[in-house]
């Protein structure tokens, strides 16, 4: 299994680079992960996506996809696309340390 280092911690990933572990996330790890992803900071709102995408796999036990997160998380799409450009539900839950949403390529 690849690793990557954030904040002077090595954690495990996968080949497409989400966490192996969940219980190795937090905001750190998720700014880091973010700068990565080309987010240098995460705002207010990015982290109400963060949250929400997170609550949805602990009640759910899988990612939401960008279509839950229009609809249940009450995000519009072309804000979503502003937040996480290029591909905004693979790159949250990357960020929020859960594996990729099913159907995301």
């Amino acid at each position: 299994m690849p690793a990557k280092e954030f904040g002077g911690k090595t954690i495990e990933v996968d080949d497409e680079g989400f966490l192996v572990n969940r219980e190795d996330w937090n905001e750190d790890i998720a700014a880091a992960i973010a700068k990565e992803e080309g987010l240098p900071e995460l705002t207010e709102q990015h982290w109400k996506v963060i949250h929400f995408m997170q609550k949805e796999f602990q009640e759910k036990g899988t990612a939401p996809s960008i279509r839950r997160l229009k609809n249940t998380g009450g995000i519009p799409i072309k804000e979503l696309y502003a937040l996480f450009p290029n591909g905004p539900a693979k790159k949250a839950a990357k960020i929020a340390g859960l594996p990729k949403p099913m159907g995301c390529v």
